[in-house]
């Protein structure tokens, strides 16, 4: 339904390579969970995006 709305689908909570594949073939557009990082207080997340790290 997002997508017919031309809206970007992001999963929450993905923390497995096979939640990620699932998610991937519902076609969801983005995806955040543990599998990429568990949550970061501000300043480990201000030092993770300046140095430009992919996850």
């Amino acid at each position: 339904m997002a997508h017919q709305l031309e809206l970007k689908v992001i999963a929450e909570g993905v923390e497995t390579p096979e939640e990620l594949s699932f998610m991937t073939e519902l076609g969801c557009n983005e995806m955040q969970g543990y599998l990429y990082s568990p949550p970061l207080p501000a300043a480990p997340f201000a030092e993770l995006a300046i140095s430009g790290k992919r996850l």
